[in-house]
């Protein structure tokens, strides 16, 4: 029988949801009945994902714009029946070349709530990164893949989307991860984590001055790198918080920093579909985060594996006041949701 040909296609495979998710997609659907190709175009030695399986084709250029042409000519050479890319730029891209490929299925998979991250960032319309150029590629894509509710309502208002053409999948579990063994810390320092790209969004700043705010012994761990680096060491310096925080750009370990945590800590005013909120929950550690637009809510359960607050004064209310959940309810609360059986089968779906 035929394989049905798919082309996965990133920008980079530099650490992040997107590259996760897509990679880990690619990867792991029925390689008897699909054919899966992972087209990026960034460098090989920014890669911080090993792919195995499947064939990989890196080409090599420092912006998406620059691979135009090279992309154009893979997908003329190689001809596949479905092209699923991810990130706005990158979707652009795609939206625009697919009237050329009629006997190709365009999907772009969309990555985060574009109007609240506009707001955000205080961008206009037209400097936004989805500009006019992106409404009309959109309109050339046959469906577009969403991770939240509040993410296809968005993308609907933002781009006069038929509604037909959206499909929400969340994203899966993508490690196999040992649950934690206690909810317990016998040092008797709180342990909080934080994982993550450092912007504006993310909301880290909020979460320092909360921090600053307790009279109890506590370390707080931040992962990732970003944009908001200085403005988040000029928060530690002026809150003094500076003995209570250890800070890490990057670690292949993160799962293991999660399980020896005590409350994973998130600040955002924004997410699509937090991938370290998920992971945290599967480890068995709970979740503190606000009630904001995008998956977190289709993830949490208040008081089950974390908590759900409106404002920063419940949050500070649940820093100091915290429940005694059980790992392995909180891990159970994900685990079949989430699974990697039940996203790749929604994936699969899409590519018959």
């Amino acid at each position: 029988m035929k394989k049905t040909k798919v082309l996965f296609v990133l920008p980079t495979l530099t650490a992040g949801g997107a590259e996760r998710v897509m990679s880990f997609v690619a990867q792991n659907i029925n390689n008897a009945k699909f054919e899966s190709t992972l087209l990026v175009t960034g460098y090989k030695k920014d890669a911080a994902y090993a792919i195995k399986g499947i064939r990989v084709k890196f080409l090599e250029k420092s912006r998406v714009f620059t691979a135009v042409p090279s992309i154009f000519f893979f997908l003329l050479k190689n001809k596949p029946d479905y092209v699923l890319s991810s990130i706005g730029h990158l979707n652009t891209v795609m939206g625009l070349m697919a009237p050329v490929f009629k006997k190709t299925t365009f999907i772009i998979r969309e990555a985060s709530v574009v109007s609240q991250m506009s707001k955000i960032h205080n961008q206009s319309e037209h400097k936004s990164m989805y500009s006019t150029l992106a409404l009309k590629a959109y309109k050339q894509i046959d469906m577009v893949v969403c991770q939240s509710k509040d993410m296809a309502k968005d993308f609907i208002d933002m781009f006069n989307i038929p509604e037909h053409k959206i499909t929400i999948i969340n994203n899966p579990i993508t490690q196999s991860i040992a649950l934690k063994n206690s909810t317990k810390n016998n040092d008797g320092v709180v342990k909080f984590i934080t994982v993550g790209r450092l912007s504006k969004e993310k909301g880290q700043l909020r979460v320092l001055k909360l921090l600053a705010k307790l009279n109890f012994n506590f370390h707080y761990t931040i992962i990732g790198d970003g944009p908001y680096k200085e403005k988040i060491n000029d928060a530690i310096e002026r809150y003094n918080l500076r003995d209570s925080i250890t800070q890490i750009p990057f670690t292949k370990d993160v799962s293991k920093y999660i399980s020896e945590s005590d409350l994973f800590l998130q600040g955002s005013y924004v997410e699509g579909f937090p991938n370290t909120v998920l992971e945290s929950c599967f480890v068995g550690t709970p979740v503190l985060a606000f009630n904001v637009p995008g998956g977190t809510k289709e993830i949490l359960q208040h008081q089950v594996n974390g908590y759900l607050v409106e404002n920063e004064e419940e949050y500070l209310h649940y820093l100091n006041n915290r429940l005694s959940l059980k790992p392995k309810d909180i891990r159970a609360s994900v685990a079949t949701k989430f699974n990697e059986e039940t996203i790749i089968k929604q994936y699969e779906a899409l590519f018959t």
